[in-house]
C-alpha cells in the first residue's frame, strides 16, 4: 500500500532524528505510483484523531483550532464543493489567502479532488494579480471577501471574457445558511462548502507525478518562474524538511512565513503535518519582536523556523528574560550570520541550525539535530539528497572545492520539482541551483552566494554574504547588502548598503567606525570601500534584491552621482 510505504519512510527518519549518518545512509524515498497525500496519508492518521493539527491565535486574542479529524472532515466537504462547481482533476485554482483556516482546508480539499492550487501572496496589486492569473491559466480564484474588488480589477484588465469564465470564491466568515442566495456580484461563498457531504466518494485516481501545486518564485534576480510540484515532490519530498527541523509527533511548530510562498508550504503544511505535529500561527497586522517572544512562551512552542530578518529583530531584545520551551530552532530563506547564531545560543542555550533549499526543491542541505554545528556551514546533504558541485566548465567537482550546487537527474530526489510551467526545464545532466558553495573535507557546505551576486575586485572573487556576515556584527548595523561598485583601477570595489539601528546617525562618523571595524576583520582585497546608508529593496517575501542595487550602483558610477548618505573610505581615512 502507498500509505504503508510513505509511513515506513517517515517513521525511519523519526526513529533516527539525531543520528545523521544512520538516517542518511539508510533512507530511501518511498516508491509510489498512485499517491494522494491528503487521502492516503492525512485522512489515515486523522481518523478519530482529536489532536490539534492547527492553532491560530488572532491579534484580538481569539484562538481558532482544528483537529486532524476536523481538517479531514472539512476538506472532504471542500473537495465535494469544488467538484460540484465543475472543477476536474488538473484544473488550476489561484489561492490568495492569509493565515486563515480556509487555507489548510482548501489545500487538503483541492489535493483530494486533484485540483492544482496556485498559492499567491495577499499583497499583490490588481496588475500583479492579472499577470499571475494569465501566466498560471487558472479556472478560478479563492480569496477573502475584502480582496474581491482587487481580483475584479485584475480580471477587468484582461481583454478576454475571463471575468465571466472564472469561478470566484470569497471567504466571508459569515454563517453558512442552507439555501441562502448567492451574492449578486457573481462571487460564491466559501462557507457553502460546509453544506456538502463530509464523505468524499469516488475519488479520482491520483498519479504520484501528477501536478499538485504551482508556485511563483520570488524573483530576486529575474522575472518569477512558475514552479510545478507534484503529489510526490512536495508532500513526500518534505520528509527531508521534517528531518532538518527535527520535528516529532506532538510538537507545536511555528514557522514565521507569509502565505503564498513555497516556504509556507514547507513548514506550515507538509513538514509539521508529516510529523503529526501542531501547526501554530500568530496573526498580527505587523511583526512585533516583543509580541513574538511573549507568544513563544505563552503558547509553549517547541520548534521554531524564522528567516534571518526575524532573527535580526529578535536579538535586539533581552532573549534570556523569556522562558521559552523551544527544543529546536532553525533559519531559512537566506543564510544566517554567525553573530546571530551566537547571540541566541548565549541567551537560550540552543543553536539555530541553518538549512538550504529553494522553491524548486524541498530542504536539500542542513545542520541536523544532535550534530555539532560548524560556524559558517549550512550543513550536509539531507537524507534522500545527493548534492553535487558543478564547476564553470560543467564538470562535477570531486571532494573538497567550490562550484554551483546541483542535483543530478540520474539520482533525482523526490523533492525536486517536475519542471517550470512557463519555462523549459533546465537541460543537461543536472538541475543547477544558481547558488555557489564550498564543500569542506567533512562533507559540509559553506554558502558563497548567488552566482549573479558574486563578483570580482582586483581579480579576487568576492562573496557578498561573507562580507555581510562581518558587517552585521558592526556596532549600529541592522542589515547590510554588498554589491560591486565600478572602479577605474580595481574593476570594482565592495560597496555596502547599510540599514542602521535606532539611535545611530547616517553620517561620516558612523561610516568611519564601520570602515574601521571591517578593516580589522577582512583581508585587504575584501575591504568595504564605500558605504551608503539606505533602505534595502526587497521582494514581497522579504529577500534582498541585490540585482536592483547592482543596477542602481552601475548607473550612478556612470553618471558620477552619489547617494545622499554615501561615504568613501579613501575620503574618510587619509592613509587608505
Amino acid at each position: 500500500m502507498t500509505t504503508n510505504a510513505f509511513l515506513a519512510a517517515r517513521d525511519f527518519l523519526l526513529a533516527h532524528r539525531e543520528e545523521y549518518a544512520r538516517a542518511y545512509e539508510g533512507f530511501r524515498w518511498p516508491i509510489l505510483d498512485r499517491f494522494n497525500w491528503a487521502r492516503d496519508y492525512f485522512d489515515v492518521v486523522a481518523q478519530g484523531n482529536q489532536q490539534e493539527a492547527l492553532r491560530i491565535v488572532e491579534e484580538d486574542g481569539r484562538v481558532i483550532r482544528r483537529s486532524y479529524a476536523e481538517l479531514s472532515h472539512i476538506s472532504n466537504q471542500v473537495a465535494n464543493r469544488l467538484r460540484g462547481l465543475g472543477l476536474v482533476p488538473g484544473d488550476r485554482l489561484l489561492m490568495m489567502l492569509p493565515n486563515h483556516p480556509a487555507l489548510w482546508e482548501l489545500m487538503l480539499g483541492a489535493m483530494k479532488a486533484g485540483i492544482v492550487l496556485v498559492p499567491t501572496t495577499t499583497q499583490f496589486s490588481g496588475y500583479e494579480l492579472a499577470e499571475r492569473i494569465e501566466a498560471a491559466g487558472v479556472r478560478g480564484v479563492v480569496t477573502l471577501a475584502e480582496a474581491r474588488e482587487r481580483v475584479d480589477e485584475a480580471l477587468a484588465a484582461r481583454a478576454d471574457d475571463a471575468p465571466s469564465r472564472l469561478l470566484r470564491i470569497a471567504v466571508t466568515d459569515a454563517p453558512a445558511e442552507p439555501g441562502a442566495a448567492a451574492p449578486a456580484d457573481g462571487w460564491l461563498r466559501y462557507e457553502d462548502c460546509l453544506h456538502q457531504s463530509a464523505v468524499f466518494d469516488d475519488p479520482p485516481v491520483t498519479h504520484a507525478d501528477a501536478p499538485m501545486l504551482l508556485y511563483f518564485t520570488s524573483g530576486t534576480t529575474s522575472r518569477p518562474k512558475l514552479v510545478m510540484h507534484t503529489h510526490r515532490s512536495y508532500p513526500v519530498g518534505h520528509l527531508s524538511t521534517m528531518y532538518w527541523i527535527g520535528l516529532k509527533p506532538g510538537d507545536v511548530h511555528w514557522n514565521i512565513s507569509s502565505p503564498g510562498w513555497a516556504k509556507h508550504a514547507w513548514s506550515c503544511v507538509f513538514a509539521p503535518l508529516n510529523a503529526q505535529a501542531t501547526v501554530f500561527i500568530r496573526n498580527a497586522a505587523r511583526f512585533d519582536a516583543g509580541d513574538t517572544l511573549r507568544t513563544l512562551v505563552e503558547q509553549r512552542v517547541t520548534t521554531l523556523c524564522a528567516p534571518p530578518t526575524v532573527w535580526r529583530m529578535l536579538i535586539q531584545h533581552d532573549l534570556a528574560s523569556y522562558a521559552v520551551t523551544l527544543r529546536e530552532i532553525v533559519g531559512a530563506g537566506e543564510p544566517l550570520n554567525p553573530e546571530i547564531i551566537e547571540q541566541v545560543r548565549r541567551a537560550w542555550g540552543i543553536t539555530i541550525r541553518d538549512g538550504y533549499g529553494q522553491t524548486e526543491t524541498t530542504c536539500q542541505i542542513g545542520n541536523t539535530p544532535g550534530q555539532a554545528v560548524v560556524p559558517g556551514s549550512m550543513g550536509r546533504p539531507l537524507p534522500g539528497y545527493a548534492v553535487d558541485l558543478v564547476g564553470p566548465d560543467g564538470s562535477v567537482v570531486d571532494g573538497p572545492g567550490d562550484g554551483e550546487l546541483a542535483l543530478s537527474y540520474q539520482d533525482r530526489p523526490a523533492g525536486l520539482m517536475a519542471g517550470y510551467a512557463n519555462a523549459p526545464m533546465p537541460a543537461g545532466t543536472h538541475y543547477l541551483t544558481s547558488d555557489l558553495a564550498e564543500r569542506r573535507a567533512d562533507g559540509s557546505f559553506v554558502y558563497i552566494g548567488r552566482a549573479d551576486d558574486v563578483f570580482k575586485a582586483s581579480d579576487y572573487r568576492i562573496s557578498p554574504f561573507e562580507l555581510e556576515s562581518i558587517l552585521i556584527e558592526a556596532p549600529g548595523v541592522a542589515e547590510a547588502a554588498v554589491v560591486p561598485s565600478p572602479d577605474p583601477t580595481r574593476l570594482s570595489v565592495p560597496k555596502a548598503f547599510v540599514v542602521l539601528r535606532a539611535g545611530h546617525a547616517p553620517d561620516g562618523e558612523t561610516a568611519a567606525r564601520i570602515f574601521a571595524y571591517c578593516r580589522e576583520r577582512l583581508a585587504p582585497y575584501q575591504r568595504i570601500r564605500r558605504i551608503e546608508f539606505a533602505e534595502l529593496p526587497k521582494t514581497i517575501s522579504g529577500k534582498i534584491r541585490r540585482v536592483a542595487l547592482r543596477a542602481e550602483e552601475k548607473a550612478r558610477r556612470a553618471s558620477g552621482q552619489r547617494g545622499p548618505h554615501e561615504f568613501w573610505e579613501e575620503e574618510l581615512r587619509a592613509d587608505a
